[in-house]
């Protein structure tokens, strides 16, 4: 087939990378009057561009259109900024300002009755989940921030409340119709209680600190997260490499996980190796311990040196971490794992990713960017927005709808794993039920030599009873210990701060700081009042 060519037209080229050249020259030179000069043959494309070269006029024509279209892009900004700067009207600032105060009164009464429903299910000694633990931080942290305006809201006389609340709360009275190991029982249940609360204390009085203290690192930081999720999540743009590490390094490692949806959790574990069988939690449990093994082994092999791992231990370690080792070279699997180290240890990218990432790329052959971005458009929209909030909390930037929608998002996620829970305690007590059976009917076919008397039975069981109080006294201790230890950590830290900055100290803070010294002081002197006792 003969390819007709006119005066000053180009040839169209047909491969894939010329379509700019098509674009720019071959359709802006075609004109249905000129006429015909010289006809090629479609394999000689190459010499006819090395050849052809465009005339004054196709160039001015050129230039013309890319003014042209630069106008109009200008034109089209500018309306959108005098679009958005219009003055509005007094019904829609009116409308504004209401829908500002509606959802700020949905959140507080939303956030007073999670934290109100949390904390009375931790006061009556059910272990929260690290769901529910977060999501009563992040709604006390809030409420903390209405002490010191408490002061306009407490009627005269409150005082007088305190029998209800002496009657709602009976263990705070002494009780002399038991005997004494109830009474060291109850004592050692309270302790718990308490110790569960200066933990949660520490936390809140961490978060409220955490963010009243901006600085515009962390401004800049926040807004770059939320134009980076704005540009690759709705237009579709290609982020840069700096951009990919920057972000990366802003899912810490728990809200990563912790926000996963269940079909993402199995595939890690999978991909991982690891018994996809179980609930959310107990699936995020088993990847977490495997995250902190890859963690510590991580910063091992960095202090050691790639160079010092035999082949077999190679191969392990890259096995390990998601990385394909058929087909690789000794030294394609050094630089991958190198690749690994600095983006885990030096720029700070969750293991959860990298993980996530390992498998976009484990049958395409893509470069770590690609898989990057591949992770980041996979993610949850729960996760996005639970990590936008947190970024834009840290700045003062959050509106009350944004903390709406992630406590609501948060308080589906806890339904689904309250009721997942419920079905597996369900399953292990029926499987409970029927092995207790079985043993009984075991039991009753055993001879009456093989069982002990009465008296061992009892004896046996005031010695189990009298161990057990004595292993819940050390776990007490132990727990009392790590909460003052990060506690006067958390004092240097703050002590460090003042100095550097210059701020004044804030005051609900400090408040929460000495009430928790006067729960751990309280908690000291009854632990050893028991240990004595004991």
């Amino acid at each position: 087939m003969i390819q007709t060519l006119r005066f000053g037209q180009r040839a169209f080229l047909t491969r894939p990378f010329a379509n700019y050249y098509n674009r720019q020259f071959v359709s802006a030179s075609v004109r249905p009057s000129q006429r015909t000069l010289f006809t090629v043959q479609p394999r000689k494309h190459l010499l006819l561009r090395s050849e052809a070269k465009p005339t004054n006029n196709q160039a001015h024509d050129i230039l013309k259109s890319i003014e042209e279209k630069q106008a109009l892009d200008k034109k089209n900004a500018a309306s959108k900024i005098q679009k958005s700067q219009q003055k509005k009207t007094m019904w829609q600032k009116v409308k504004t300002e209401a829908l500002h105060y509606w959802h700020g009164t949905k959140l507080l009464g939303l956030e007073v009755r999670i934290s109100s429903r949390l904390t009375w299910k931790m006061l009556q000694g059910t272990k929260l989940s690290r769901r529910e633990n977060r999501q009563l931080r992040r709604t006390t942290s809030d409420i903390v921030r209405l002490v010191p305006f408490a002061v306009f809201l407490i009627v005269p006389f409150m005082e007088l409340l305190l029998p209800v609340a002496l009657k709602l709360f009976p263990n705070m009275l002494p009780s002399t119709f038991e005997n004494k190991k109830v009474q060291d029982e109850k004592k050692r249940k309270l302790l718990n209680v308490r110790l569960d609360m200066a933990r949660f204390l520490q936390e809140t009085i961490a978060e409220s600190e955490s963010s009243a203290s901006n600085s515009n690192d962390d401004m800049t930081a926040g807004q770059e997260f939320v134009q980076f999720f704005r540009k690759v999540r709705m237009t579709g743009e290609q982020a840069s490499t700096d951009d990919l590490l920057k972000i990366a390094s802003k899912f810490e490692e728990e809200l990563t996980l912790d926000n996963l949806s269940r079909p993402q959790l199995v595939s890690i574990c999978r991909y991982m190796n690891i018994n996809a069988f179980g609930t959310d939690n107990f699936l995020r449990f088993q990847i977490r311990n495997r995250m902190n093994q890859l963690k510590q082994d991580d910063k091992v092999i960095q202090q050691e040196g790639i160079d010092h791992l035999t082949t077999a231990e190679l191969n392990a370690a890259c096995a390990a971490r998601g990385i394909r080792t058929l087909g690789n070279t000794s030294k394609r699997l050094r630089d991958e794992l190198a690749q690994w180290l600095d983006l885990h240890l030096e720029h700070h990218v969750p293991s959860t990713l990298l993980i996530l990432s390992r498998a976009f790329s484990f049958t395409d052959r893509m470069t770590p960017e690609d898989a990057l971005r591949a992770t980041f458009n996979s993610l949850p929209d729960n996760l996005v927005n639970e990590a936008e909030l947190k970024v834009l909390q840290t700045i003062g930037a959050s509106t009350y709808k944004q903390k709406l929608d992630v406590l609501e998002q948060q308080e589906e996620l806890i339904e689904d794993e309250t009721e997942q829970e419920e079905k597996e305690e369900k399953a292990r007590r029926e499987e409970q039920e029927e092995s207790e059976g079985a043993e009984r009917l075991k039991k009753e076919e055993q001879s009456d030599q093989d069982n002990l008397s009465e008296q061992q039975q009892s004896d046996l069981h005031d010695a189990l009873n009298e161990l057990r109080s004595k292993v819940d006294g050390l776990e007490q201790r132990a727990k009392l210990n790590e909460i003052k230890f990060h506690y006067q950590d958390y004092r240097d830290l703050i002590e460090e701060l003042k100095a550097a900055t210059h701020n004044k100290p804030n005051v609900a803070t400090l408040r929460l700081g000495k009430r928790l010294e006067k729960m751990l002081q309280t908690i000291d002197k009854e632990l050893d009042s028991l240990e004595k006792s004991s």
